[in-house]
């Protein structure tokens, strides 16, 4: 195992990201990589277990006219965490959502992934249709979801489903309690399904090192006031030896919650919350991507990308072609995309026949009126678009694909495409435009990203946009189908670097560094107590 310096952790970067003014690890001294995870982890935190906590599973398995088939989910949240675990080792927990989850599992739901090279294990936990009605689509995506990205449709807060969130949450809490071999593992609870789960976990395993990564924003404390368990919900992530949010902003917007609703005491220069008789520290860290991405070592060429994709959407060879790769949610700014192609297409109507928006959207939430109601308008949209913009014996302006497609398929459309848009009306970081920048080792094509989304403050060379604006992101398009290959080459290499080195194994490093250094110093006071009361 490769032996690192001390000084690659003691020693702290001079340069601070204007979004994070706490100093983070030099990322210069060293390339993030599994080995140095797992290197960290022998190193720092020695004998220690590494639990998981999602709502998400990484690794689906659902029935099919030839028995159960492998599906890995279009997640953020899997992206990110699937190659730590790979390189941690651990315990993976997350809900048994697939038709045939059951039996590929053992009696006890456990299942050793990934099925091909296995490095961890994945316990599934069972709920009912009408748990995850009222946990998941009721107050998980029906009440936290909207009210926390602010994006203008009205959180629904029912009783009814507040109550299964509680149960369900307790339930979560006690499956990792019992894959825990030690009295003090350090638990990773993922994102707004378990906002309770730090609490619950804290009464029965005191010792534990919990981290609790908000993977969404977190709102001003005037608009999470509006929601009627705000109290409980932020008790509950204060069991959290840390919180992770992506960006400072976000930070600041859950203390001045704390402050405005618990008592508590806060120390802004530390960033810490002292509740009862715990302290929790509060701090950004910005997700991303592996590095490099292994669905990469199985593609073709980039000409061999291109060649394929186009003959597959029938495109002429002048064609110039942008992507957009989504879920179908309301936050994603899809309508918002299309009509600034509608305005693209009427302003410089010579790309009429020479431009063509994929949009790959995965369906999401289908029991949602929201979410039905968007798909509706979406297709009815790039109807009208479609039908304005026809020209004899070309392709489409926009092809929708909805379905599901699979990490190859993605990376394949990312290496053929000239252009990705990324329009975001609020999203916590967006992964889809590290995966589109991390898929171009040919350093061209342009990015299109959405001011509102936290990869902004990473990617700073891609062009930036108010998708709310669709004049001014139709001349971002215009700008990218006339942009020199030199210039797209200076953009994409600098962000191509920042995507390297930040990329998710230093993420995780990041958290575990901090984790470890907290886990000492709780040793530490410990220590002390025990000294004081022998000298009593």
């Amino acid at each position: 195992m490769t032996q690192m310096p001390i000084s690659m952790f003691e020693r702290r970067s001079r340069r601070r990201a204007p979004d994070n003014p706490l100093p983070v690890l030099d990322a210069i001294e060293i390339e993030w990589s599994p080995a140095t995870l797992q290197a960290l982890l022998a190193r720092e935190l020695p004998g220690a277990q590494v639990i998981v906590v999602s709502n998400r599973e990484p690794y689906i398995h659902n029935h099919s006219e030839n028995g159960p088939v492998l599906q890995i989910p279009a997640s953020g949240l899997v992206t990110a965490l699937e190659p730590v675990m790979r390189a941690c080792g651990g315990t993976w927990v997350a809900h048994g959502s697939g038709t045939a989850d059951r039996e590929t599992a053992d009696a006890d739901g456990r299942i050793r992934v990934p099925i091909d090279a296995p490095a961890y294990t994945l316990r599934r936990v069972w709920l009912s249709d009408e748990e995850v009605d009222g946990y998941y689509y009721g107050f998980a995506n029906e009440a936290l979801w909207p009210l926390c990205h602010n994006a203008f449709v009205r959180p629904t807060f029912r009783q009814t489903d507040w109550d299964t969130y509680v149960d369900v949450n307790r339930r979560f809490a006690e499956a990792a309690v019992a894959e825990a071999t030690t009295e003090d593992p350090i638990v990773l609870v993922q994102d707004y399904h378990f906002a309770l789960v730090p609490k619950f976990l804290r009464e029965h395993l005191p010792k534990a090192t919990i981290l609790t990564f908000w993977h969404i924003p977190w709102p001003n404390a005037e608009t999470f006031g509006t929601c009627p368990w705000k109290e409980a919900i932020v008790e509950g992530l204060l069991g959290s030896t840390v919180i992770g949010f992506h960006t400072r902003s976000h930070c600041n917007n859950f203390l001045e919650t704390v402050d405005r609703y618990i008592e508590s005491r806060i120390d802004r220069e530390q960033s810490t919350v002292s509740f009862g008789s715990f302290e929790t520290t509060v701090k950004p860290y910005p997700i991303s991507i592996e590095w490099p991405p292994t669905v990469l070592a199985g593609q073709d060429s980039m000409r061999a990308c291109r060649h394929k994709v186009r003959e597959r959407l029938a495109l002429r060879a002048d064609t110039h072609l942008a992507v957009g790769i989504e879920r179908f949610d309301y936050t994603k700014g899809i309508p918002e995309r299309m009509e600034a192609v509608d305005a693209f297409l009427t302003r410089w109507p010579e790309w009429n026949g020479r431009f063509c928006l994929y949009l790959a959207i995965a369906p999401t939430r289908t029991k949602l009126a929201a979410y039905q109601e968007l798909q509706s308008r979406v297709v009815a949209l790039a109807e009208n678009i479609n039908g304005r913009h026809k020209m004899d014996g070309a392709v489409p302006a926009i092809i929708l694909a909805i379905r599901h497609h699979e990490p190859p398929e993605v990376f394949e459309l990312f290496r053929a495409a000239d252009t990705c848009l990324v329009t975001s009306l609020q999203d916590g970081m967006n992964l889809v435009a590290k995966e589109f920048v991390a898929s171009r080792d040919d350093a061209l094509g342009v990015l299109i990203l959405s001011e509102f989304a936290g990869a902004s403050r990473d990617l700073a060379e891609a062009l930036i946009v108010n998708p709310y604006d669709a004049q001014g992101t139709a001349e971002a398009i215009q700008r990218a189908v006339t942009m020199p290959a030199f210039e797209q080459s200076e953009r994409m290499r600098s962000m191509r670097r920042q995507v390297r080195v930040r990329n998710v194994f230093r993420w995780a490093g990041e958290m575990l560094f901090d984790l470890a250094r907290l886990r000492k110093r709780q040793r530490i006071d410990d220590l002390a107590e025990l000294t004081v009361a022998g000298d009593g």
